[in-house]
């Protein structure tokens, strides 16, 4: 394991000289060396770059409040050193001509990233298996998934590469992994992180987010990545809060709302029920009132979800043609139609070219108001039940995931089964508010594996949401355990 491995820890080291930010980055890379042959969470390494990175921090000239410490970055967010590939056969040789705005503010922060990490392709996906260059597998148990679609950055931070990591998460692409791998993961509010050089999916739905062994992990890396940023129209203006200031200090008189029509979701895994329930006997100890809320419209939000994400994917994707850029087939074409087929069918894979065919079916003359029109105003009441549960209670706390981390290839042959497994996460995407997962159990299996419960607040409501979730880091031990490899 990297050590220190809490980002907060690393700096510190680093700061009172107990290691050099080259000894740091050194021992990241000698890891992904070490390991990645067998687990997949990178698709490329900086070295070099990382290495001269972390000398400039050692010799003073490379300064900031993440000075030194190595990073793991989402392949599909671009950085004009290396490839940005989207784990996608599409794009694999692409090389984008700009960095985006959160690998701007990393660098001006000093951090090092040191590569770029596997994902489903274009982030489609809830396992890290549609990747066009192989599954990443899971450091708690190498049999099964790290989630996805962020599964490589899940699977870099919890295998000891890096001491934090960025992902990106459409649906639960980050808390989904970050649940399966033992670590906190948070989607910010829409709007509250820029989207400026990250590869469209579904723009209405996509945002950036951290990984961190901690609370306060999170909490620092949202204070670099926050932020109105011009570039991004969809960037909300205003100031930034400190999400670290008063991470510590409790949520008085806190109200926890519990769903009731998440009570009996089929398909729950009874261990997951037991920790979820466990978390909120922690949470009573500490005064907090319990409270039943109802959301009535959360049943629908996987069909709302499977709509309005296929549609605007079938919009983004349009772009991939085999001509301005992308791959471009190499077999002889009759007309330009032929061209773009047989390059779209060789450059796509499996589930991006099924999301794609949805989205274009329903967004086609006839098919327009009965499905996507109708998931719009699904969206709309989702978000209304949210603000409505939001008035009784501070904060809503829920399964991250129904399950724990499948086994590779148990759901793969079954998109309907897969794309369950995002019941309680897609609904914080609909609705554009924040969503937090903490660790708070593991199965009692051969190889036990990580629960995470998750946390759901009102919009801009991350400062909270840390605090209320650092209020059970601190009274139990979930977020110590790690992976042993």
């Amino acid at each position: 394991m990297l050590t220190p491995d809490t980002l907060i820890a690393a700096l510190d080291a680093i700061r009172s000289k107990q290691v050099s930010s080259a000894e740091l980055v050194r021992k990241a890379l000698d890891r992904i060396h070490r390991l990645d042959g067998h687990l997949h969470a990178f698709n490329s390494v900086f070295s070099d770059r990382a290495l001269q990175l972390a000398k400039e921090v050692d010799a003073g000239t490379r300064t900031g409040p993440l000075a030194g410490v190595p990073i793991a970055l989402k392949d599909n967010i671009c950085t004009s050193f290396g490839l940005t590939t989207c784990s996608s056969h599409m794009l694999a040789n692409f090389r984008a001509p700009y960095d985006a705005t959160v690998v701007r503010k990393l660098e001006a922060a000093g951090a090092i990233i040191v590569g770029k990490t596997n994902l489903d392709e274009f982030a489609m996906g809830s396992s890290t298996e549609n990747s066009a260059f192989g599954p990443t597998l899971n450091p708690w148990d190498t049999s099964r998934v790290p989630g996805g679609s962020s599964g490589g950055s899940a699977a870099a931070l919890a295998a000891g590469m890096c001491c934090a990591a960025i992902g990106s998460d459409t649906g639960g692409s980050i808390r989904q992994p970050a649940s399966f791998c033992g670590l906190v993961g948070l989607k910010p509010t829409y709007g509250r992180v820029s989207r400026y050089g990250l590869v469209a999916y579904a723009s209405s739905l996509d945002q950036i987010g951290p990984f961190g062994r901690t609370c306060a992990d999170v909490a620092l890396m949202m204070n670099v990545l926050a932020g109105h940023d011009e570039l991004d129209s969809t960037s909300v203006p205003g100031d930034v809060p400190d999400h670290l200031a008063e991470l510590e200090k409790p949520v008085e008189k806190l109200r926890i709302g519990v769903v009731k029509e998440y009570l009996h979701t089929a398909g729950i895994d009874p261990q997951v029920s037991v920790a979820i329930a466990n978390a909120l006997d922690v949470y009573r100890a500490q005064g907090a009132e319990i409270i039943e809320v109802s959301l009535p419209h959360a049943e629908y939000a996987i069909a709302a979800y499977y709509v309005i994400a296929p549609c605007e994917a079938s919009s983004n994707l349009a772009r991939y043609d085999g001509v301005h850029f992308g791959h471009r087939t190499k077999q002889p074409v009759k007309d330009i139609v032929e061209l773009f087929s047989k390059s779209r069918a060789e450059g796509f894979g499996d589930e991006v070219q099924r999301r794609i065919m949805i989205g274009t079916y329903a967004l086609s003359s006839g098919h327009y108001d009965a499905y996507y029109v109708r998931a719009l105003k699904m969206r709309a009441l989702i978000r209304r039940d949210f603000d409505e549960a939001f008035k009784q209670c501070d904060v809503i706390v829920c399964p991250t995931s129904p399950i724990p981390a499948f086994k590779v290839g148990e759901k793969s042959g079954d998109p309907l089964q897969m794309y369950l497994t995002d019941v309680f996460t897609v609904t914080a995407n609909i609705a554009a508010i924040p969503g937090l997962n903490v660790p708070c159990g593991l199965t009692d299996s051969a190889k036990p594996l990580p629960v995470g419960m998750q946390l759901l607040g009102p919009v801009f409501s991350e400062p909270k949401l840390l605090r209320i979730a650092r209020m059970y880091e601190k009274a139990t031990e979930w977020h110590k355990q790690r992976a042993t490899l």
